[in-house]
């Protein structure tokens, strides 16, 4: 049985942020693309699982109540509400004899049936992520087949009710005891639990009612997505049977990494080096961000290591986009190894103005310049 909060490296009490920042750390040393050791690509799904489950309020609810059990495919599929009907099955087994109970429930399952959702990964560059925008992906899913309306029939004809089990769907079977009357409930066998026959099956279908067709679609990417961000296209999943509603999709997002940039949470960061001339004198620099170069002031007397903020230049925040976070530039200078005969001449006399000490191999410059 999963622990996903063990997954993650969580507590039980984590809140939704922590669940976040930890799928984040996860899902970047684990994702295929950068990492290629084996049994990565089944962590990062293990990840990705446990982050889906904890992410979500209600399935979060149902795991903490029912364990692996309520999240599974069979009791939570589509994140609906946790689904009894395991256990209506049972009571079915001993209890069909009372209030028409597996007759209720027989019907139920021969009525409509709501398609299943679908799952697509969807790459990103790093801008994508921050700007959002219109993207175009394309999905292969059940439709419903048009040259029968989903009957399943040849057109011109009509789907018979099943003389077996008079549409139910069961079929029920007395046997007496020394204790008494046992009634045994099983699927129809010659509907398939369906309720329904059809004799002649449409040629485009084959009776199933539903084709597998490819479609492309334009779906809107938010400004400030992330890494494990979860879209719902509502209603582009698998048709329905027997007039049943649609599934749904859901995109799941993952970010390329960019050479420049780095993002942490709603902040850019980035690095700039600078010549030890620029950082001893001041200087006006430009630096790149997602929105085009800035201008950035280097103070006379800059050290390494030097943390510049320029604010609004970050990533909007999901959900509310006029509010950005900042990019953070941290100066490196640059000392070279080597300096020109007249290079040095000209800084010893620099040292020897502000009383230095040079000797070789150490001193103001001997440690920094090797030539």
């Amino acid at each position: 049985m999963a622990d996903y909060y063990d997954i993650l490296g969580v507590s039980r009490s984590a809140d939704k942020e922590e669940i976040k920042r930890a799928y984040r750390r996860l899902a970047r040393k684990y994702h295929p693309d950068v990492n290629k050791d084996p049994g990565a690509e089944d962590r990062f799904k293990e990840i990705s699982r446990a982050y889906e489950i904890l992410s979500d309020p209600e399935t979060r609810a149902r795991f903490d109540r029912f364990g692996e059990a309520g999240v599974s495919s069979g009791a939570g599929a589509g994140y609906q509400d946790f689904d009894m009907g395991g256990f209506a099955d049972i009571f079915e087994s001993f209890f069909s004899g009372f209030s028409g109970v597996g007759q209720q429930t027989a019907r139920r399952r021969a009525g409509p049936v709501r398609g299943d959702d679908l799952r697509l990964d969807l790459k990103l560059d790093f801008r994508e992520a921050i700007f959002g925008g219109e993207k175009k992906i394309r999905i292969s899913h059940l439709e419903t087949c048009t040259a029968c309306t989903g009957t399943g029939a040849k057109p011109g004809t009509q789907p018979r009710v099943c003389s077996t089990c008079n549409g139910v769907g069961q079929v029920r079977r007395a046997t007496r005891t020394p204790f008494g009357s046992f009634t045994q409930v099983s699927t129809c066998p010659t509907c398939n639990g369906n309720g329904q026959v059809i004799e002649d099956k449409c040629d485009v279908c084959g009776g199933s009612g539903q084709k597998q067709e490819a479609k492309e679609l334009k779906i809107q990417i938010p400004a400030g997505v992330d890494n494990g961000t979860r879209l719902r296209v509502s209603g582009e999943g698998d048709a329905g049977q027997r007039g049943g509603p649609s599934g749904d999709l859901y995109v799941y997002l993952f970010v390329n990494e960019d050479t420049e940039f780095q993002r942490d949470g709603i902040n850019i960061l980035s690095e700039v080096k600078i010549s030890y001339l620029q950082a001893i004198l001041g200087d006006r620099i430009p630096v790149d961000t997602v929105d085009g170069p800035v201008e950035v002031t280097i103070a006379p007397g800059t050290q390494p290591n030097t943390v510049h903020t320029l604010e609004n230049h970050g990533v909007p925040r999901l959900g509310n986009p006029a509010s950005r976070g900042d990019h953070l530039v941290t100066i490196q200078i640059d000392i070279p190894t080597r300096v020109t005969h007249e290079e040095r001449e000209l800084l010893e006399k620099l040292a020897q103005i502000r009383g230095d000490r040079l000797s070789k191999g150490g001193g103001f410059l001997g440690g920094l310049f090797r030539g």
